[in-house]
C-alpha cells in the first residue's frame, strides 16, 4: 500500500505503520482507524481495496510530507527574518525551546566530551 509516495509496511499494525507517512503521528493513526471502525491490530495486507482507498483520501486531506516540510521551513524562515529569539536560536543551532546547554546538546555545540579514564598515564613498552 503507497501513500503520498510512502510505502506503508505490510506486516506492521496499522496504527504504527501509518505513521511512515510525514504528518500522521500515532494519535492521528488511530483517528483515523476509529473512523473507519478497523481495529488498530490490522495489517496493511489484510485491507480490501475501498478500505485502502478511504485511508489514503483521509490521509492526503491533510497537509503531509512535502508540504508539510515546506511549511515548517518556511516558519523557521520567517522567525530569522524577523530576526526573533527562536530564529535566532535555529540560526545557531541551539534548543529553541528553554532547554539547558550547560550539560545538554553538547554534540550541537561542538563541545563533545569523553569520558574520564582512570587518570593513571599510560605507560610505554621498552
Amino acid at each position: 500500500m503507497r501513500i503520498a509516495g510512502i510505502t506503508i509496511a505490510d506486516e506492521k499494525d496499522l496504527n504504527i505503520a501509518l505513521t511512515a507517512v510525514h504528518g500522521v503521528g500515532r494519535p492521528k493513526a488511530q483517528e483515523i482507524l476509529d473512523g473507519l471502525n478497523l481495529p488498530y491490530t490490522t495489517k496493511a495486507k489484510d485491507l480490501s481495496q475501498d478500505q485502502e482507498q478511504e485511508i489514503r483520501t483521509i490521509i492526503e486531506g491533510g497537509v503531509i510530507e512535502g508540504d508539510l516540510r515546506r511549511e515548517v521551513s518556511q516558519n523557521i524562515k520567517r522567525l530569522k527574518d524577523i530576526r526573533a529569539y527562536r530564529g535566532v536560536r535555529h540560526e545557531r543551532h541551539l534548543p529553541a525551546r528553554g532547554q539547558r546547554t550547560k550539560t545538554n546538546s553538547r554534540t550541537v555545540r561542538g563541545n563533545v566530551r569523553k569520558t574520564m579514564g582512570s587518570g593513571r598515564r599510560k605507560v610505554e613498552k621498552t
